[in-house]
């Protein structure tokens, strides 16, 4: 976590200018609050897929709490460009073999020629850039972003023989010098990381040096993983970097296919046509690019598992058309799916801190022990999409069950999307809505003794001038698991009750959160963690 001075050091040149266009009466700029987030190192590796692609959109529009390191072609089970020289490719298991396909062996795999979805998107983004930089300055330039695309090992699924262009930017990323952490998500299957620590595997192996590196990676890297889609984790990655943290988040919000099966009502809103249409789809170059059900839109022609694009027949229909029709039709211009947003939601700077460690958790769910997954998890190679909607939700539900009730962070998580989609097309600070701002009186880290009261003090303030209502919670997922009392827990001065049982060394989390009447709504955070002493 970044401190307040060295947030101040980085960022009072832009302060201070912006604070010259306010006194001259001009736009407002990017208000940021006196304490932010440190920006987390990130790589993308991604398909692709429907909703690989919807969640690059979102993805972009938060990279302004990121500092991104790479976009990169990566291919999966699921998706896989052949290597152009007729040579045919088979694993068992895979889509053509669950559905009874007689296609495979075959040379490529539903990759559509000239892919260029990543660049699609950047080139997107460089036209919503100057409307983007208004209300945050933090947002990095397109031609930056354009010089982080590679592809990867996108010729055959789960082939980490060779190196490439995306491959040898995360062995660069990996073993350069610069502090802090290294996450990379994995939208797709896992080939093209696992080719960089292959490749920086045969480098070191037999050399003194390799201990350490061996070390310094485990310490440095975080997987940040969709599954394993191409089996590459668990053949190579997991038995020779047992000590990478690996960080599989469960029970929270549902972005991905199937959302509006069994989505609570408060949920179900954010997923319908008409919000879809008004908030996402309608708004500008990113929404246009945003796939909704019955678009017309079709990533390979003559897919037989993509149906999404086509409107107007019933699931029957579709299969008498030929296709494999594993989720079933939903309301032309819903929602349709952004999977992968879990791997990266939690590295958002909202003030939840979830990066700092898994089991924090946040938007994107959170990381939780073997013991919690045992008899949960899934094989990619022997379950179809529809199963594998289905088991992670039941996984959802169990988890939450184990481990109290999870936040429910989906509609907050969506309005604060939609309201970024407005920034990208809205050109004036103050025609849009911004999050409220939080800053907390003193350390968020915080000692406090079994039976002790003690105070949390937050200013809370609005950049656009909206009504905001405070309350505090108690997020359970530190090492004290009961409830502990707080009182005036609607106010900006909270007292928490540290439980007598409490035992030294156990952890609270409490969450102040801050929510504005702007349209729309949106909320912000900030943790606390209270760590038990001895009496």
């Amino acid at each position: 976590m970044s401190s307040n001075s060295l947030w101040l050091q980085r960022h009072l040149h832009l302060y201070s200018i912006g604070l010259i266009i306010m006194c001259l009466g001009a736009n407002r700029i990017g208000a940021q609050p006196t304490f932010k987030q440190e920006r987390p190192r990130i790589v993308i590796t991604t398909d692709p897929e429907l909703d690989d692609n919807n969640s690059l959109i979102r993805f972009l529009l938060y990279s302004s709490d990121f500092e991104v390191e790479g976009l990169i072609y990566a291919s999966s089970g699921y998706h896989w460009k052949g290597d152009g020289n007729g040579t045919k490719w088979y694993v068992p298991g895979r889509e053509y073999a669950r559905f009874g396909l007689d296609t495979c062996p075959c040379e490529s795999w539903r990759w559509p020629k000239n892919e260029r979805f990543i660049h699609n998107a950047v080139e997107a983004y460089a036209k919503v850039y100057p409307n983007l930089k208004a209300h945050d300055l933090d947002y990095p330039a397109p031609d930056e972003l354009k010089s982080k695309i590679r592809y990867g090992n996108i010729q055959f699924d789960g082939d980490i023989s060779k190196d490439s262009p995306g491959s040898d930017l995360i062995k660069s990323l990996i073993l350069d010098d610069k502090p802090g952490q290294l996450y990379i998500a994995a939208w797709g299957g896992q080939s093209t990381i696992a080719r960089s620590l292959k490749s920086i595997q045969e480098q070191y192996e037999n050399s003194i040096e390799w201990e350490n590196i061996k070390k310094k990676i485990s310490r440095k890297v975080i997987l940040l993983p969709s599954g394993d889609q191409d089996d590459t984790y668990a053949i190579y990655i997991k038995p020779n970097w047992p000590d990478i943290d690996y960080r599989q988040f469960q029970g929270g919000p549902n972005f991905s296919y199937g959302s509006q099966l069994g989505a609570k009502p408060e949920d179900s809103v954010y997923l319908t046509s008409s919000w879809m249409k008004e908030n996402i789809s309608d708004r500008g170059p990113l929404g246009a690019l945003y796939r909704v059900w019955g678009d017309g839109k079709q990533l390979v022609k003559g897919d037989i598992m993509d149906y999404f694009g086509l409107s107007g027949y019933s699931n029957d229909q579709l299969k008498k058309m030929g296709y494999k029709v594993w989720m079933p039709v939903q309301e032309k211009g819903s929602w349709l799916g952004e999977g992968d947003d879990g791997t990266f939601m939690n590295m958002l700077g909202n003030g939840l801190r979830a990066y700092e460690k898994g089991p924090y958790g946040g938007w994107g769910g959170r990381q939780v022990s073997d013991h919690e997954l045992k008899g949960f998890s899934f094989q990619m190679s022997d379950t179809s999409q529809q199963a594998m909607v289905s088991t992670l939700s039941s996984l959802t539900s169990q988890v939450n069950k184990s481990s109290n009730v999870y936040p429910d962070f989906f509609p907050a998580a969506q309005r604060d999307f939609a309201a970024r989609m407005k920034w990208s097309v809205t050109s004036k600070y103050s025609d849009a809505n911004h999050a409220p701002l939080i800053n907390i009186e003193g350390p968020l880290n915080v000692l406090a003794s079994p039976g002790e009261t003690i105070r949390l003090n937050a200013n809370v303030s609005d950049p656009d001038g909206d009504i905001v209502s405070i309350k505090w919670w108690q997020f359970q997922v530190g090492t004290y698991q009961n409830k502990v009392d707080i009182s005036d827990g609607n106010t900006a001065r909270a007292k928490v009750l540290i439980p007598e049982d409490a035992i030294p060394g156990q952890t609270i989390h409490v969450i102040v959160e801050a929510a504005d009447n702007g349209s729309p709504a949106l909320t912000s955070y900030q943790r606390i963690i209270i760590i038990v002493r001895n009496k």
